[in-house]
């Protein structure tokens, strides 16, 4: 996407400053950004940092007056721009950069013409504007400071509550990769991982998790082995045979003791004996088919048709 043009348009009102000089830098990865656009009531006092910022990256600053107290007047111009911007067929994207979630709308309308979406915003972003991008990117991770902002006199702090998709949730979907292509007789790279990941969650960024590469991200994971042959980088289930024994070896106990058991019961007997257990790690898409081939167990439906579990006599 090295010649590709875009246009970054950035809501003043819900972004700091600060944050410019990175987000332009960030826009360098995808391409050439053709239009730079900075929406906001330049006329207040929150404006203040941001006139010298539009100077020196040279961002053209969009006034909106707010008409009406508790409405943002600068969402509407912002999506007016967006749309008279993509019927030019000038750009060939867009960066959208907001923590907004009342831009939701308009990524998907934007990606519905096909074209590519970046959005940017704090990690308090609401997930549904993250989902409806082709990429999103938290600004907290472009910027290299760990210090706290000062609190104003009188201001109470705001519990930020992260938007981060769970790694055990990211884990899992890289072990599904794997084994799909296992299955389908073929090995898995470390980009194709990148861009499956990036398809499902747009948000996906190994710097949320505090990692600078995707390479260390799955060396520190119990769950993956990489391997390097000159430039070519290959991922691998971890042989967890030993863990596998273990917890089959539970699972035949429990269904013995009990003759007859629920799935979802003996399901979450074996979660909370082993917490970071995941059927899909082995291979299975269901743990109902993980369990239906173990010696001596047998899976059937009953009478109220849900799947048990039940013993074979010896």
């Amino acid at each position: 996407m090295d010649d590709k043009r875009f246009a970054v348009l950035i809501d003043a009102d819900n972004i700091s400053a600060k944050y410019v000089s990175a987000i332009l830098d960030e826009m360098t990865k995808y391409g050439i950004s053709t239009y730079r656009r900075s929406y906001g009531d330049w006329t207040s006092t929150h404006a203040t940092k941001w006139k010298s910022v539009l100077l020196e990256n040279s961002i053209t600053p969009i006034q909106q007056f707010a008409n009406t107290t508790g409405k943002n007047a600068t969402d509407s111009t912002l999506i007016i721009d967006a749309m008279d911007i993509l019927y030019t067929g000038n750009v060939d994207g867009f960066c959208i950069v907001s923590s907004d979630g009342d831009f939701t709308r308009l990524a998907s309308r934007l990606r519905e013409d096909g074209m590519i979406v970046i959005g940017m915003g704090e990690e308090k972003t609401p997930r549904s504007f993250r989902s409806a991008c082709s990429i999103f990117t938290t600004l907290e991770n472009l910027i290299d400071t760990e210090e706290p902002e000062p609190v104003k006199k009188n201001e109470k702090t705001k519990k930020v509550v992260s938007q981060n998709i769970e790694k055990s949730a990211i884990e899992s979907t890289i072990a599904e990769i794997i084994a799909e292509n296992e299955n389908s007789g073929k090995i898995t790279g470390l980009g194709e991982i990148g861009s499956r990941l990036v398809n499902k969650y747009p948000d996906f960024d190994v710097r949320n998790y505090g990692y600078s590469f995707l390479s260390k991200f799955l060396e520190e994971s119990s769950n993956f082995e990489i391997r390097k042959k000159d430039s070519t980088i290959t991922v691998f289930l971890k042989d967890s045979q030993m863990d596998r024994d273990e917890i089959t070896a539970f699972i035949c106990d429990t269904v013995k003791s009990k003759q007859d058991i629920g799935v979802n019961e003996l399901s979450n007997l074996v979660h909370e004996k082993f917490d970071s257990f995941n059927h899909k790690d082995f291979g299975y898409s269901q743990f109902s088919k993980f369990i239906q081939g173990l010696p001596g167990v047998v899976v059937y439906v009953g009478t109220n048709r849900r799947k048990r579990a039940k013993w074979l006599s010896e």
